[in-house]
Parts: C-alpha cells; sequence; structure tokens
C-alpha cells in the first residue's frame, strides 16, 4: 500500500475512535454505564437502537455471525442496544468485525456507522408491567375481515365537500362524522343540529351485538371516523365529559396501532389495539386518563408474537422490536349526553368546573407534629437511600435523566441543590440556572 493509503487508513481509524469515545461518554451521561478497555463477554453498540429505526431482528441477523447471543437488550427510544455473547473471544470478535461498520436499516433505507464498546455487565431495570387503565377493554377480532372490508368501503372520503374543509384543518388525519359533527375549535358538539342520515345503516347489526354484549348501556348516535396513515396521529385529549356519556367505544379497521394513556399523576400505558379489535372506554378510563397517537411511522411492542395481540407494551428491554404502520381507520362511537356531567373526576369535568370544595393545606399545629414530620418525611428517608448512596452518587438518578430528557427545547431549568443529576449536563438543550 502507498503512503496515501495508509494516511487514508489512519485518518478512518481516528474517526472512529473520536466516535467510539463519544458513545462512551454519551452512554456515561444519560445511563451511569462505564464502558471498559478490556475485552469481555458484553458490549454497547451505538447508532443500533430502536430510537433510531434498527429493528431486532436486522440487529441479532448482524450479532449472530460472530458467535451464540446470549442476551440481546434493546432499550425503548434508545439509539443504542447491549449484546452479551457466550464468551469473550466471541464478543472480541464482533467488536473487530463490527467497530466502525456501515449497515443500511433495512426499515429506512438510511446507511449509519456502529460503534462498539466492551462493558462489564448489564444490568438495566424494565419497568413493573402495568396494568389497563380501570373501565378499559380491548377485545380482539370483534369482527370478520368481510365486515372490516364493508365498513371500510361505505365511507366515502371523495363525495363531501364539507369533509375535504374539515380536512383542511386536521392535517393529522382524515375525519368524517355522523348524527352530530364534533367541532374541534371548542371540542363539543352542537347538540341542536344532528347531521342528517344518522349513522350509517352498516353499523346497526355491530352497535346491537355490542349492546347484547354490555360493553356499552347506550346506543350511539354519534359516530366519528378518522383515517391515519403512517406518520400520523392525535394529541392527548380526554372527551369532553358533557359533549358525551360514559362508554366510548372504537373499532380499528385495516391496521393495528399502538394508543398512549396517561394519568394525571404521570401514570403511562401503551397499548395494542390489533386489527378488527373494540377499544372500550369506560369509568376511570373514559374520564380521567388522556388518549392519543403519537405521530411516527413506527411502533415500538413486544417481540414476541410480533406484539400484534392485545396488551400493554411494558419496557422489557429484551423483548422490543419496531412495527411498521399502515393505514388505520377508526370508527368512534358516542351516545351525545342530554343533561350536565356528575362523574367523580370534576378537576377535569367541565360541567363541573369552579364546583371543587377548596381544600386548604395542612400545616402541623405544634412543635411535637412537626417534629413527627421531620423523622417520618425526612429521616426515614435518607436512611432509606443511605445503604445504596455511595454506588448511585457519582451517576445522575434515572428518574432526573427521564424528566430532564422529557422537556421541550429552550426549556429553563432552576438547579436548588436537590440532587442527584450529577450537575445536570444531561440535555443540552435546556438552559441551566
Amino acid at each position: 500500500k502507498t503512503s496515501k493509503d495508509h494516511l487514508k487508513i489512519h485518518k478512518m481509524k481516528k474517526k472512529v475512535l473520536k466516535k467510539q469515545v463519544r458513545a462512551q461518554h454519551t452512554l456515561m451521561r444519560h445511563e451511569g454505564i462505564e464502558c471498559i478497555s478490556h475485552a469481555t463477554q458484553s458490549l454497547v453498540i451505538a447508532n443500533a437502537g430502536l430510537g433510531n429505526g434498527m429493528s431486532r431482528h436486522q440487529l441479532l441477523r448482524i450479532v449472530e455471525e460472530y458467535g451464540l447471543v446470549e442476551t440481546l437488550l434493546m432499550p425503548p427510544n434508545k439509539p443504542y442496544s447491549f449484546v452479551k455473547y457466550g464468551t469473550t473471544e466471541e464478543a472480541k470478535k464482533a467488536f473487530d468485525a463490527l467497530n466502525g461498520k456501515e449497515v443500511t436499516l433495512e426499515d429506512f433505507g438510511q446507511n449509519i456507522v456502529l460503534y462498539m464498546n466492551f462493558v462489564e455487565k448489564v444490568l438495566w431495570q424494565n419497568a413493573v408491567p402495568t396494568s389497563f387503565p380501570p373501565g378499559l377493554m380491548v377485545i380482539e377480532k370483534i369482527i370478520s375481515p368481510e365486515e372490516e372490508r364493508k365498513m371500510l368501503e361505505s365511507i366515502d372520503w371523495i363525495e363531501d365537500e364539507d369533509m375535504q374543509n374539515a380536512q383542511k384543518t386536521l392535517k393529522h388525519r382524515r375525519v368524517k362524522h355522523f348524527g352530530y359533527e364534533f367541532c374541534y375549535d371548542n371540542n363539543n358538539v352542537d347538540k341542536d343540529k344532528p347531521l342528517p342520515g344518522g349513522l350509517p345503516e352498516i353499523c346497526d347489526l355491530f352497535l346491537e351485538k355490542c349492546l347484547k354484549q354490555g360493553y356499552i348501556r347506550h346506543k350511539p348516535d354519534q359516530l366519528t371516523v378518522n383515517q391515519y396513515e403512517p406518520g400520523q396521529g392525535i394529541p392527548p385529549h380526554i372527551d369532553t365529559h358533557s359533549a358525551f356519556e360514559d362508554e366510548i367505544i372504537s373499532l380499528s379497521l385495516g391496521a393495528e396501532i399502538v394508543m398512549d394513556f396517561k394519568h394525571p399523576d404521570g401514570r403511562t400505558v401503551a397499548i395494542m389495539l390489533p386489527r378488527c379489535s373494540l377499544l372500550v372506554m369506560a369509568g376511570e378510563s373514559r374520564y380521567l386518563w388522556t388518549h392519543g397517537i403519537t405521530p411516527r411511522k413506527y411502533d415500538v411492542i413486544q417481540a414476541s408474537e410480533l406484539g400484534l395481540k392485545v396488551g400493554t407494551i411494558t419496557a422489557d428491554v429484551g423483548d422490543l422490536t419496531l412495527n411498521r404502520r399502515e393505514t388505520r381507520t377508526s370508527f368512534t362511537f358516542r351516545k351525545v349526553r342530554r343533561s350536565p356531567c356528575n362523574c367523580i373526576y370534576p378537576s377535569v369535568c367541565d360541567s363541573q368546573k369552579g364546583q371543587q370544595r377548596q381544600v386548604q393545606p395542612s400545616f402541623p399545629h405544634n412543635e411535637t407534629e412537626a417534629s413527627k414530620l421531620e423523622q417520618e418525611y425526612v429521616h426515614r428517608v435518607y436512611e432509606e437511600i443511605a445503604r445504596h448512596f455511595s454506588s448511585t452518587r457519582h451517576s445522575p438518578w434515572p428518574q432526573i435523566v427521564e424528566f430532564l430528557r422529557s422537556l421541550p427545547k429552550g426549556s429553563i431549568v432552576a438547579d436548588v441543590g436537590c440532587g442527584n443529576g450529577k450537575y445536570l449536563g444531561i440535555n443540552e438543550d435546556l438552559y441551566m440556572v
């Protein structure tokens, strides 16, 4: 080889090393996981995560070429993955072959470069499996493929000029209303202006079935049909309390989708809605939890059985992959409410806003009560964390990392000394005070 070739190779190696070191710093800063210089059975692979479009199937095929893969962990929404081989020699073989290697993401057609680092071991703590919000049900295969076809064919997206006008205001999906038009400017319906024609006749048998099975108590008189292309979604929301009765049901046609639910206290649940399934929201899930669809072209799902069955999407990093979205049409049925809502969730109820009883803050009345509060909520907490403080004080705590990374770009964060954000250099898009 000529000196020019040697120089070119040297520059390439230098570039790979620089990226490799950057990946080390990112992992340490975000997850508190330290990369090491000597070979082990475990590797972290930067640029090969669910967060940047690498599917489990493709990555497994790549890493299996170099030995027996004992574990492949792919954390949700992260641009890196972890692989553990049967032996250190196999891991070293993979490191030598894959570090700095360019591969093409099968689902995106985009070229990426893999950067490898050894780690001692990966102790990734999975989130506790979540349950459905109270009052929520998903019934699989509630209609046949033939019934699905007929319902989809019954919707004419071209004929209605009003629909086309509405479509301009709803860039994230196509929408059509029956029975009553849902007004998105005030999230309500005009109960005095029913649409001509009522609900499509093709829905009658299906709704009778839902009544007979006890999924709903009132026969719906309002239908909203939404069509979502890959990459489209709907913001998190609660259907207006005063507009509709308790049960709201939604039929998924054409494709499956992952829907996100969130409680006011911050709890979140991602739920797979399979094709031809019925979502039933009643009680707490209808009145208190928001529901929405994140606009994206791929969903993170359970890898087992392709995740296309009913269930919550857990954070089991050993069983996650990507699922390409397809065109999905939802038929959402509601019963228009004729009286104010009297639910038990006044904080989110438009009928009861301003009627909540003002609760006065509770303060200790004397030194003895104050001392008990300090003992319970200060001293006891410190005693609980003291046992593992030495092992966590060098790394930012996971919930602090999650909080800082969830903030919008340009947010201002005041550091008032609560720790342990480990100096809070976690999200470079924030202004720290």
